[in-house]
This record gives C-alpha cells, structure tokens and sequence, in this order.
C-alpha cells in the first residue's frame, strides 16, 4: 500500500466518523415524526396479536421502540452501524422493551440469514434509498408472510419540473421519481398500494432541527469535521432555499395474492361480465348498469373495468370505477363490484378491487365513493364519506356511503355526489 493510499483511507475513516460524530444521540436519522409512522402504521390495517416486524436501516431505533410499545410488536432492528443498535439496546432496556426489540448488526442489502415469510410487517423509514426503491421492492418482498406489508418513505420529487440545484445535489447521487413514478414502479413489481402518505415539512424539521443545532456546536478542527459540516451545510440549505422541488413519501405495500390474475378488461370479456354481475346479484339491474354506463361517454373512464381470472381463465370477479363529481367537482365511483358465485370468498373480490383502485392511483384520480357493505369495503382504507363532509343526494346509513382519498394530502371537495344517470339517483 503506497502512502497516498494510506492518506486516502485515513481521509476517508476520519470523514466517516466525523459524520456519525454529528449524528450520534439525534433523535431521528431522516425526515419523519411519531405521528407519521402511527399513520402509516395505521394503514397497514389489521395486524396479527403479536405481528413480526422488521425495522430495516433502523438507527437509533424511533420507529422500533414504537412499533413495540404501541403495535405489540416483536421487533428484529436492523442496521450496519453498531452505535446506532448500541443507542436502541439502551432506549429499550429503559423502556421496558428490551424482550420486544433485538437489534440485528447487518446489511439490508444482504439479508440471506433471513427466512422467507418471516416477517408480517417490513418497515423502513428514510432507508430505502441505501439500496434502491426498485430493487427494495424486489428483494424485501420474500420476508413477507402471507398477507404481510411492506412500509417504507422514499425521498422524491415534488413537482414535475425540479430546478436546476435540486438536480445537481440529487442527480449524482440518487435518483428520485414523482409520487406517480414510485406508485407505477410498486403496481409493476407486483404489489398494490394500500396507502400513500406525503410527509408534512414538520417531518423535515424533526430531522434537520436538531441537526442544525449540533453542526453549529460542533469543532471544525477536528479531523474529518470541516468537510462534513460542509456537506451537511449544503443539505440544510438546499432544503431551506429548493424544498418545494423534494420530499419524502410513505408508501404502504402489499404484494398481490398470487392466486388471482387482476387486469383490464378486453372486448372477449365483456359477455361474461354481464354474465357474472347477473348471477352475483338478485336483479338483472346490475348487468344493465354495466352496459348503460359503457354507453355514457361522460361516465365511462377508459382502464378502470378490470377483471379477475379464475384458474381456467374466465371472469371470477369484476371491479368497475366510472366518474361522478362532488359538487361539480369530478370524483370516481366504484359500482358495481360482483364476484361470480363460485368464487365468492376466495379473495377473488379484494383481488380486483385492489387492482382497480391501483389504476385508478395511475390515473391520477384523487377521491374514489363507494356505497356498499361497511364491514368489507374499510378493509381497503375506505371511510365514512361524510368524515370528508360528502354525502349523497338520497337517504342511505352513514355507514354505507364511504369514501378513499388516494392521495393522502390536504383536504378533498365537500359537498353532494351527482352520480352518472345510468345509477338513476
């Protein structure tokens, strides 16, 4: 090894600890809050009495110590830097929950040890980008058991046309997608989107807040310091001045049951739809929506009929999402929905309407109404739509007319549903 050699790797180990010396003892490692992570957590839906999870690129652990303490969960945390997981060991033995976290010293790019389907939950708050979104989606997906989730915040931009210095800080270094980008990179690699939270600016103040404080208190003459306080300067800046052009976004994931095929529907289908939307309800009034509303240009949303195969290939299941508006403002209906008798409670049914409401998400489309059973259509995030001040222009329970808001931020119109006049409501 030649002396340059050896000034290089000097160089670089005193850089790597004077970055980790600005960062020990902060409360978080990237933009997020307590707040976020219990929604994100929220949209998971329903976990198992004592759900697996696990926590990757973890840190100091503040998304862990939650997941234990609130979700019951039995936490395996993972990350490469050992004063990190010594910073968890710590906070969990003060805790009370030093049975519920184990801190794992690995790499998330290398989780062989790890078996499949061991995990219910795969969570990882502002550390995906260590590897990649894409490939994060395609290697974290074999941990999951049958019906778990995978959580995790990706940085990304914000607007379609980022100015130049957001893209010469990011561009060398990572390459970042819109909202819309991510959500068609998660549908292709074979999940559906239970979720998609846009993280508030306070996320990025619970980060950069303290970090700030300990990059003004910190010695410039130490070796290593001056160039990592400079770097960290540049960050802090560029957010303050360029932070309308970025930002981190939560995704909550579930792979699609593999048993059932959901896609668009095609021209051979259309028979059998009618066929099985007769046979799934008591009237033939449903069959006939279907084809009334094919014939209204103005309700008819192209790619948003899909179907569900059933082994042999026929239609199992059918989702349709036409347009209606709010208050004049366009919305999106999700009628009818059938699953042919044979295939009703197979999962089926929750495999088309994930799949549509997915394409909806591609579409662009914002609010989606459904009047329909309360205790199946929550199981897809749906609500009561009169939380969103919605309701419809005749008299149903409350609980029977809800609503999806698929894209997660700032308020949706108010007001009366005006359905297409094929519902003749």
């Amino acid at each position: 090894m030649s002396d340059n050699d050896i000034t290089t790797d000097t160089t670089t180990s005193a850089l790597h600890d004077a970055f980790f010396a600005l960062h020990h003892g902060l409360p978080r490692q990237g933009p997020g809050s307590d707040s976020t992570t219990r929604r994100l957590l929220a949209l998971a839906g329903p976990l198992p009495e004592r759900p697996r999870v696990l926590d990757l690129g973890c840190g100091p652990g503040r998304s862990a110590l939650l997941l234990a303490a609130e979700a019951g969960a039995e936490v395996t945390a993972v990350d490469l830097h050992e004063p990190f997981l010594a910073e968890l060991r710590a906070a969990a033995a003060a805790r009370g929950l030093a049975d519920r976290v184990h801190p794992l010293r690995a790499d998330m790019g290398a989780l062989e040890q790890l078996p499949d389907g061991s995990f219910d939950l795969v969570w990882a708050e502002s550390s995906a980008y260590v590897i990649g979104f894409d490939r994060a989606l395609a290697e974290w997906r074999r941990l999951l058991a049958p019906g778990g989730t995978l959580v995790l915040t990706e940085c990304e931009w914000t607007t379609d046309a980022p100015g130049p210095e957001a893209r010469a800080f990011w561009e060398p270094h990572y390459a970042l997608r819109t909202t819309a980008g991510n959500t068609a990179a998660a549908v292709a690699a074979g999940y559906h989107v239970l979720g998609v939270v846009p993280q508030p600016e306070s996320d990025w103040d619970e980060y950069y807040g303290p970090l700030a404080e300990r990059a003004a208190a910190a010695d410039p003459a130490s070796p290593g310091m001056a160039e990592a306080l400079a770097s960290t300067r540049a960050e802090l800046e560029l957010r303050r001045d360029h932070g309308g052009d970025y930002g981190y976004t939560g995704y909550v994931l579930r792979p699609a049951d593999p048993r059932w095929t959901a896609r668009e529907e095609t021209a051979a289908d259309v028979a059998r739809v009618r066929e099985v939307n007769a046979a799934a309800f008591p009237t033939p009034e449903e069959a006939g929506l279907v084809d009334a509303l094919r014939a209204d240009p103005d309700a008819w949303l192209p790619g948003l009929s899909y179907v569900a195969e059933a082994p042999d290939g026929t239609v199992a299941a059918y989702a349709l999402i036409t347009r209606c508006h709010v208050d004049g403002v366009p919305a999106a209906a999700l009628a009818p929905v059938a699953v042919a008798p044979e295939y009703q409670r197979t999962g089926a049914g929750q495999a088309v309407v994930r799949a549509v409401l997915d394409a909806a998400r591609l579409r662009g489309e914002r609010l989606v109404l459904v009047l329909g059973h309360p205790e199946y259509y929550p199981r897809f995030g749906f609500v009561r739509a009169s939380a969103y001040g919605i309701k419809p222009a005749f008299a149903v329970p409350d609980e029977a007319m809800m609503a999806l808001d698929l894209g997660g931020s700032g308020p949706v119109t108010r007001g009366t549903i005006s359905y297409p006049a094929a519902f003749g409501v």
